[in-house]
């Protein structure tokens, strides 16, 4: 079952100490990307990150945690942050002006919040938190994952069904190109009094039908249709292989429409096109 890159997910922990909220929204992206919101220490932000790389393959991320005490809070300074934000500001600054302390205070993380438990023991509700609001984010993009499936999958029987009337109308259009241009040339040659073997107008008639056949296109146009059928089917993690078989259903079109050169089969390809649009902006949401 396919899944969705586009989705949202929350969940809520408190205890007689703590306060958790997490937030999640993910948007389509060609990778993955971490934007990371919280007042956190590096190694638990690091945890965090490592758990959201192992659920979530691509997309944008957005994720906003708050850890709170409840009850007076304690709170203690980052000094090493706080120095950082000093030297930053008044080189900026300038020596003409001076560095406002308060302003550096109310800089985010320049003042923790201490809760009253060590870090190993904040992070397990941290970590459960986290797992039951990816829970509710990864049930939101499996349920937009199988609309779209289902929507693609009928697009894909459209084109099935566009590409039986081109290969019905194939032959025919062939049979019709070589009358043509078999009564064309022998018009000419009687016009200019030129005798001709058979054979030659046979030969260039060939030539002609060859020309414009689309047999093999056909055939690998249907081809990636089953490959697609297999892969949506199949694969979960199938954006960026379906994404390419997308292309390649697209080129053998394209091919289909401008050796043909026939007003009816340019109909189809036509719906056939509109058919791929819709699956190639499907797709680009597809983890």
């Amino acid at each position: 079952m396919l899944v969705s890159m586009t989705g949202h997910g929350q969940a809520r922990f408190h205890n007689d100490q703590l306060q958790i909220a997490v937030e999640i929204r993910t948007v389509n992206n060609r990778h993955l990307k971490l934007n990371v919101h919280s007042d956190l220490d590096a190694e638990t932000q690091a945890k965090i990150e490592a758990l959201l790389r192992s659920r979530l393959h691509r997309g944008s991320v957005t994720l906003r945690i708050s850890v709170k005490s409840i009850g007076e809070g304690q709170y203690e300074l980052n000094e090493e942050l706080i120095r950082a934000y000093w030297l930053q500001l008044s080189e900026i600054a300038g020596s003409s002006q001076s560095v406002n302390v308060e302003s550096i205070l109310a800089l985010p993380g320049a003042v923790i919040e201490k809760t009253g438990a060590d870090r190993d023991e904040i992070w397990p509700h941290i970590e459960s938190t986290l797992d039951e609001a990816l829970a509710n984010l990864e049930a939101m993009r499996a349920q937009e994952g199988q609309a779209m499936q289902a929507d693609m999958l009928g697009n894909i029987e459209t084109i099935a069904s566009r590409l039986e009337s081109v290969r019905e109308l194939a032959p025919k259009i062939s049979e019709a190109y070589s009358k043509r241009l078999t009564d064309r040339i022998q018009a000419l040659l009687e016009k200019h009094n030129i005798e001709s073997a058979q054979v030659d107008i046979l030969r260039e008639v060939g030539i002609f039908a060859e020309r414009v056949d689309i047999a093999e296109e056909t055939v690998r146009l249907g081809t990636h249709l089953d490959h697609f059928r297999d892969t949506i089917s199949s694969t979960a993690k199938a954006g960026r292989k379906l994404d390419f078989l997308v292309q390649e259903i697209l080129r053998e079109t394209n091919t289909i429409g401008s050796k043909a050169n026939d007003s009816e089969i340019a109909t189809h390809v036509v719906e056939i096109k509109t058919a791929i649009e819709r699956i190639r902006e499907m797709v680009q949401n597809v983890e």
